[in-house]
Order: structure tokens, then C-alpha cells, then sequence
């Protein structure tokens, strides 16, 4: 069974290191080959040159460049996939009616957030309703990412994210990082995603800095592409910068969370956060806002806490409930790993691809009941 593969980037993102991963556990499946198309010369995750599969650069002249509807027809007419797996929206649209003109299934893998705004000025919208007629399957990440696009039930699948524990391996030591970031309080909190709109980092910040105007003993930490930009440090009044840490785009993300007491999402909206799992593989208490695909994830009050949106006074009472009760800290930190290894692993993720694939291809003619 032969599967394209097709995504915008493979920068620093939640998308791009769920494919990372998910290629990663289907190598050593006999049952798949695959091989990769990316729109990008960025490559964040060069662990996928270590797969030895071939990569195919489909690279645009400009944003409107037509002629990538016929390197994709060329691409596919080659390869003969069984099927073509688009991970985001703007590939949805260059690959829809490609795979219908060549009469490929096509499996439409856009939906991977909670649109606030859902009309045609929105462009994973408008994208969406141009392209789900053409689509065999449409993957979500979350059960609320269905609802949000108004997936048709007959094609709607849910796939959730899944960790692979080996990230969880050969850590950098907890006082290696404090001695790095020069960090000499008793508690670290931290969150870790982009500085950009969808990101509610001023509210993050604000229920910080409630604490850090009582006490002296936490020191927090930004993490993510622009988080270290003049505009997100204008966010922290002067008097409470040196209670930040602003550490922009990072690699080794893993040991800076397990250098973390308390992880913190406070988003906007939501799909089905890869920044939360992280969290809990590593054992480690959640505070996010409650919305979209969180609550499929986090187990409000077990694993750790949901709170409104926009509301840094709750969110900064949750903040030191988890930072004074350390025997709390610790059970939701450990529920919250127990919660991933048993429902969000990457084998159960993988598993449950394969099984889409092989659908698809059986459903097709492409392959044997026998699989």
C-alpha cells in the first residue's frame, strides 16, 4: 500500500512534528510504503531525513502559482499512490481537483483547530468548503474540529495526537537548564507556543505577573517562535521582567518542559493541543483554557485544570494552588501521563491511521480484504 504524504512545512509546529511522528512509527510497518511532498525548503525537524524516504520539494514561484497544480499531477501520476494524505488546507486545495482528475483518494488532514470565526472570511473555512466534496475522508484531531467544520459524518474521521515516550528519553538534566536560564526561584512555570494571535500569551502573562507582584519564588517561562519579540515583552510591565524568561523558537523543547512544575496552554481557541500531551507525558499538572478540543484532553480537576477564556485572576489562583499543594501537583501530574500512555500514544495514533489507509485502499480496489 503506497501512500503520498503532502504538507505547506515542516517548520518548528504542532502539525509538522505530529507528521514528523507519525511517519516515524509507520517505517517500521510492512504494510505502508510512503514517501513526502513538501511546499517548503523548512525543515524544523531534520529527524526526517533519518527515514530514508523519498522527499519531493514542491515549491511555489509565487503564491498563486498555477503551474503546481502540474507538478502535483506529475507527482502523483508517477508515484502511484493508493492514496494522497493532504496535512493542512492550502495542499487540500492544489491537491483536490488534481486527485480527482486522476481519480486518487484523496484523505484531507485540514482540520486541526476550532475556528472562532466560521464563514468564508475565513480562509480554512472557505478552504474547507472547497475542498470536502472532494475528499474520500476528512481526518480531525478533535471531536470539536468536526463540529466547528461541519464535517459530513459519512466521511469525518477522529484521529487524536499521539507522544512518542522516547522523546521523553535522555533528558537534560533540571539544574543544567536553571543554570542556563539563570534561574534560582523554587518554581518554574511555563508555557510553550508561538507568540501569534491565536495564542492568548497576554493573559498568561497578566496572571503571572498577579503573582509575582506577591511573591518572589516562581520564575516563568515563554517558549515559542516570536515569544522573545519586542511585542511580547512589551506585554510585561519593566518591574516584572526578571520574573520572565523569553526564550523564543527552541529545540529540546522536552527538557525544558520536565524542568517545569506547572505547564500552562492559554489559547484563544483550540484544536487538539500537541503542547498539552507534552505536558502530561512528562508528568506534569495543566492549566488551559477550557474550549475546543482541550476538554477531549485535559480532565478537569484529575490531570489538571481548566479555566475561561480571558480570565488571568482564575488562572493565576489555579497557578498557586498547584505551586502550595505539592502533593496535588504531583497526582495530576501523574494522572496526566497514565491518561497519555494509555489513550494518546503514538502507536495507538499510527494504529489507527493504518487501519484509515487501508480503508480507503480496500475501498478503492487498491487492496485485498486480507489487507
Amino acid at each position: 500500500m503506497k501512500i503520498l504524504f503532502v504538507i505547506d512545512t515542516l517548520g518548528s509546529g504542532g502539525k509538522e512534528r505530529r507528521l514528523t511522528e507519525l511517519l516515524k512509527a509507520l517505517k517500521s510497518s510492512k504494510e505502508i510504503d510512503f514517501e513526502l511532498a513538501v511546499m517548503s525548503n523548512d525543515i524544523h525537524y531534520s529527524e526526517i531525513y533519518d527515514l530514508g524516504i523519498t522527499i519531493h520539494r514542491i515549491i511555489r514561484k509565487t503564491k498563486k502559482d498555477i503551474f503546481i497544480f502540474r507538478k502535483f499531477y506529475l507527482l502523483i501520476r508517477q508515484y502511484k499512490p493508493d492514496a494522497v494524505h493532504c496535512w493542512e488546507s492550502m495542499t487540500a486545495v492544489y491537491l483536490a481537483p488534481v486527485c480527482r482528475m486522476l481519480r486518487c483518494p484523496l484523505i484531507n488532514g485540514m482540520v486541526t483547530n476550532v475556528p472562532l470565526r466560521r464563514n468564508i472570511f475565513n480562509r480554512h473555512w472557505f478552504r474547507a468548503r472547497l475542498t470536502f466534496p472532494f475528499s474520500e475522508k476528512i481526518v480531525c484531531n478533535s471531536e470539536a474540529g468536526i463540529e466547528a467544520y461541519r464535517v459530513p459524518r459519512s466521511k469525518g474521521v477522529v484521529i487524536h495526537n499521539g507522544f512518542n515516550f522516547v522523546r521523553s528519553k535522555n533528558l537534560i538534566q533540571d539544574s543544567e537548564i536553571r543554570e542556563e536560564l539563570h534561574i534560582f526561584t523554587r518554581f518554574i512555570i511555563g508555557m510553550v507556543a508561538s507568540f501569534w494571535k491565536q495564542k492568548d500569551y497576554p493573559t498568561y502573562y497578566k496572571a503571572a505577573q498577579i503573582l509575582l507582584d506577591r511573591r518572589n519564588d516562581i520564575t516563568f517561562l515563554a517558549i515559542g517562535p516570536n515569544t522573545d519579540s519586542e511585542q511580547s515583552v512589551r506585554l510585561v510591565e519593566e518591574k516584572n521582567r526578571a520574573g520572565f524568561r523569553f526564550l523564543g523558537k527552541r529545540t529540546g523543547i522536552e527538557s525544558y518542559v520536565n524542568a517545569m512544575d506547572v505547564c500552562v496552554l492559554s489559547t484563544f481557541t483550540e484544536g487538539f493541543s500537541n503542547a498539552i500531551i507534552e505536558y502530561m507525558a512528562l508528568g506534569k499538572p495543566v492549566i488551559a483554557t477550557s474550549g475546543g478540543g482541550t476538554p477531549e484532553l485535559v480532565m478537569d480537576g484529575i490531570t489538571g485544570f481548566l479555566v475561561p477564556p480571558k480570565n488571568p485572576e482564575v488562572m493565576a489562583e489555579r497557578m498557586e494552588k498547584l505551586i502550595d499543594e505539592n502533593n496535588l501537583r504531583k497526582e495530576m501530574g501523574e494522572a496526566g501521563k497514565e491518561h497519555i500512555k494509555t489513550r494518546f500514544s503514538i502507536d495507538r495514533m499510527a494504529g489507527r491511521y493504518l487501519d484509515l489507509y487501508k480503508e480507503v485502499a480496500h475501498r478503492n480496489g487498491k487492496l485485498s480484504i486480507a489487507g
